[in-house]
């Protein structure tokens, strides 16, 4: 019963960590709003394609021109939006 409990509170532990990671990449890229970045395309599923830009280090949601778009596909992007509460990064295929 202990081991269980310490590894659910481990999990949560890890699950703050990652969202604060995410806000606080949101916040970084805030006053960015339409900018250009260079994307690496770093994965896809029914959720959405996502992309990791290289400066700053962050991944978010390719919301629109995904269509044709593969796992290690470089593609400029331009930001569309972020929500710091929810740690939300969205772009847009440039």
């Amino acid at each position: 019963a202990l081991a269980r409990h310490c590894t659910e509170q481990e999990d949560d532990a890890a699950k703050v960590e990652r969202q604060v990671r995410k806000s606080a990449a949101a916040l970084l890229l805030e006053h960015r709003l339409g900018e250009h970045f260079d994307a690496l395309v770093t994965g896809a599923a029914d959720k959405g394609t996502w992309v990791r830009i290289a400066r700053p280090p962050v991944e978010g949601r390719l919301v629109r021109g995904a269509d044709g778009l593969d796992v290690g596909d470089r593609v400029q992007v331009t930001l569309k939006s972020t929500d710091v509460e929810r740690g939300f990064i969205d772009f847009e295929r440039a």
